[in-house]
């Protein structure tokens, strides 16, 4: 008897969702919180929250001994970051119902193996889209940015002169996200790794000297050129937030007219991405972005005066060294 995919369409959603928020829990546990996927979505194509502006320039010192003259007053201010709604898309993936029957499979395995490749894609959506604000943001930045690409490698050195450039609040970089090509070069430097705090299809989590290490061949961790240039990004806690909408929409239709029946799932779905420290240009970003407009660093207006308090700081190499 030939399955009824309809009725498919609630049941791949409820377990698409279970899948994400299982892989959520263990994503987020395992980055040390430097990019947060959270399901707390937000209405309309922009998040806006006011944050006060940092007082430390009111600090200052004082002579006892000397005329009681006029001192100039530091405002109270707010600054505002804005986050910004992605749309995303999966299929449509075609099928013939007579398939399961055919082969003697259930609807069950249909289901899971739906599930997994949706929920998996739209982890991947997230984490490359959140990868590529996160560099372009910071790559803009030429207080964050340490770009030896020009005359050498990856190296722990070329980490570590990164770091410094938050100074006394070095430690508050909790973790790092780069390619595969990058990961392998440290390992090659000798440094150890024996335990995997996360690893789905296309993210693994490691432990490289304390410090979690995202390792995932995002595209925006690799610039083609003259150098091919290698990024490594050093971030602090919630660096980037996604916000996932929670209003993934699946369809599976079922049409005659053919020799056999098909049917086709698709699936849509939003979510939110906001920078620590940045505000998403509504007038230059615009609504509902593109890859390449969330890839674009003037699209990100830094709002914290300081670097300190922003999403972390971006190490740029040759490829080749």
């Amino acid at each position: 008897m030939l399955t009824n995919m309809v009725v498919f369409n609630t049941q791949v959603s409820q377990a698409a969702v279970e899948l994400l928020d299982q892989m959520v829990d263990k994503f987020n546990a395992g980055s040390n919180g430097t990019i947060v996927l959270t399901s707390e979505g937000f209405g309309g194509d922009f998040m806006e929250r006011a944050l006060y502006q940092t007082l430390e320039a009111a600090r200052r010192r004082v002579d006892r001994y000397a005329a009681n003259g006029a001192v100039s007053a530091t405002s109270l201010e707010q600054i505002k970051e804005s986050s910004v709604k992605v749309a995303g898309g999966f299929g449509p993936v075609l099928f013939e119902p007579a398939q399961m029957t055919w082969i003697e499979k259930n609807e069950a395995e249909a289901i899971e193996v739906i599930s997994r490749n949706l929920a998996t894609g739209i982890i991947q959506d997230q984490l490359n889209t959140a990868i590529a604000a996160l560099a372009a943001a910071i790559g803009n930045v030429a207080g964050a940015t340490n770009d030896i690409s020009a005359t050498a490698g990856l190296s722990q050195g070329a980490l570590n002169d990164t770091h410094a450039l938050f100074g006394d609040r070095s430690m508050s970089l909790v973790g790092q996200i780069m390619n595969g090509t990058a990961y392998h070069k440290l390992i090659g430097q000798a440094i150890t790794n024996d335990n995997t705090l996360f690893s789905s299809d296309s993210v693994t989590i490691v432990n490289i000297l304390n410090k979690p290490v995202i390792v995932t061949d995002s595209p925006a961790l690799y610039a083609a050129g003259t150098p091919n240039k290698l990024k490594v990004l050093s971030l602090t806690p919630g660096a980037a937030v996604v916000h996932d909408a929670g209003d993934m929409i699946v369809n599976i239709a079922t049409t005659n007219g053919k020799e056999r029946i098909e049917s086709t799932m698709q699936a849509d779905y939003t979510f939110g991405v906001g920078l620590k420290g940045y505000g998403w240009d509504e007038v230059n970003g615009g609504k509902s972005p593109t890859d390449a407009e969330l890839a674009t660093g003037t699209n990100w207006d830094q709002t914290a005066t300081s670097i300190k308090d922003t999403a972390g700081v971006i190490t740029i190499v040759d490829a080749a060294q």
